[in-house]
C-alpha cells in the first residue's frame, strides 16, 4: 500500500504506508530532524492551509542559502510533518517572513559552523488562544504547540532552504535547539510592557519575534536587591569567547517573574535594566585570544575607535540592542541566551 504525499516540491507523490517504512523514506530523502514525522498527505496539507488566507502557491519569502520558495503549501508540509495543529499556520507563516528580513541575515545564520538555532517568542491573545506555554518549563518539553512551531521552522529551513547538516548546514557541534526552540512570554507576569508592545505592536494583536540564538545558560541567583540582581547577571554575559563581544551583538535574557519583579520593585524600567546591564557587561578586550581579539579590531574599530587590550568592549552597539523579555514560572532562574553575533531579531505581526 502507498500513500499520496505533497512534497517539498509541491507535486503529490506514492510513499509507503506502513509508519516504519514511512519514516525510513524520509530519512532517505533528508526530509526529516531525524525524528518521526506525520505524512504529509494531501487532505492534510489543505487542512493546514484553510487557515491561511493568501494563496497556496504565492511567494511568502526566500530561504537562504539554497534560496528556495516559501509558499504557504511548502510551509503546510513542513507544519504537517512537524505535528503543527493548522490554527498554527498563521504563526508559523508570521515567523517565515521573519526570519528572511535582511537583519536577520539568515544566510550567515544557516551555514555557519556556531550553533546557532532560530528561536521563536510569541506574544499577544494568541498565546492563550492556541495554548502555548509561557510558564513552567516554557523552553522545554511537554506543550505541543511550542514544540511542533519550532520544530515546523526548522524544517523549513532544511527543506526549503536547503540547510541540511553536513551539506549547507556547516555548525561544528550545533545545539539541541536546533530541533524546536519556541516559547511564549509570561505576559500576566512581567511588570512592564510585554515584548511586541516594546517594538510598536497593539497589544491586542499577535507577534512573533524570532532571534539567533547560540545557546542557553541557566542563571540560578537568590539576589534580592536589584543591584546585586544586575551585577550577576552582566557578569554572566561577560565571557571571552562571545561572538557578542567579537562582533557587536544583541544578546537576551529570558527573566523570571521573580527576577523581573525584584528590578521593577525597585523603580527599574525595561530600558533602565538594559542601560544598567550594557554598562556593567564591558569586557576588557585582552581577555580574548590574540587571534581573537585581532578579528574585533577588525569588525568594531569603526563602532568603537582604536581598540587594544585595555579597550572596555560593550556587548552591544548600544543598550537598547539588548533583548529582555519575561518568561517562567517561579523560580529564582533565569536565561542567558547569547547571539549569533551577526544578526538581529525581528518581530511581525501575526496576520
Amino acid at each position: 500500500m502507498s500513500t499520496r504525499l505533497s512534497p517539498n516540491h509541491a507535486r503529490l507523490v506514492e510513499a509507503p504506508a506502513d509508519l516504519d517504512e514511512f519514516h525510513r523514506y524520509v530519512a532517505e530523502r533528508k526530509w526529516g530532524d531525524g525524528l518521526p514525522v506525520i505524512p504529509p498527505t494531501q487532505d492534510r496539507v489543505e487542512r493546514m492551509l484553510r487557515h491561511t488566507t493568501r494563496e497556496p502557491d504565492d511567494l511568502v519569502a526566500v530561504i537562504a542559502p539554497g534560496f528556495g520558495a516559501a509558499t504557504p503549501r511548502r510551509i503546510a508540509i513542513n507544519a504537517v510533518m512537524a505535528g503543527c495543529a493548522p490554527e498554527l499556520m498563521p504563526v508559523l507563516i508570521a515567523a517565515v517572513e521573519a526570519v528572511a528580513a535582511p537583519e536577520f541575515n539568515l544566510q550567515g545564520i544557516q551555514a555557519t559552523t556556531n550553533p546557532v538555532a532560530t528561536w521563536i517568542i510569541v506574544n499577544g491573545p494568541i498565546v492563550e488562544r492556541l495554548g502555548l506555554n509561557a510558564a513552567f518549563n516554557c523552553l522545554g518539553q511537554g506543550n505541543s504547540g511550542n514544540a511542533s512551531l519550532g520544530r515546523a521552522l526548522r524544517l523549513v529551513l532544511q527543506n526549503v532552504g536547503s540547510a541540511r547538516p553536513g551539506e549547507m548546514d556547516r555548525a561544528t557541534q550545533g545545539q539541541p535547539g536546533k530541533y524546536t526552540f519556541c516559547c511564549a512570554e509570561n505576559e500576566n507576569e512581567s511588570p512592564w510592557d510585554p515584548l511586541h508592545v516594546e517594538r510598536g505592536i497593539a497589544r491586542e494583536r499577535g507577534a512573533i519575534t524570532v532571534v539567533g540564538a547560540a545557546g542557553t545558560l541557566n542563571m540560578n541567583t537568590h539576589a534580592k536587591d536589584s543591584d546585586d540582581l544586575l551585577r550577576v547577571i552582566a557578569d554572566t554575559l561577560e565571557h571571552p569567547t562571545s561572538n557578542d563581544y567579537w562582533i557587536g551583538g544583541e544578546p537576551w535574557i529570558v527573566l523570571s517573574p521573580e527576577h523581573a519583579h525584584i528590578l521593577a520593585r525597585d523603580g527599574l524600567s525595561k530600558s533602565e535594566v538594559k542601560k544598567r546591564l550594557w554598562e556593567r557587561s564591558k569586557m576588557r578586550a585582552g581577555r580574548m585570544a590574540a587571534k581573537d581579539l585581532a578579528r574585533t579590531q577588525t569588525g568594531r574599530t569603526a563602532e568603537l575607535g582604536p581598540i587594544d587590550e585595555n579597550t572596555l568592549l560593550p556587548v552591544s552597539p548600544t543598550p537598547d540592542l539588548i533583548g529582555l523579555v519575561i518568561a517562567g514560572a517561579p523560580g529564582t532562574h533565569s536565561v542567558y541566551v547569547p547571539s549569533f553575533g551577526d544578526t538581529r531579531s525581528v518581530t511581525r505581526e501575526v496576520a
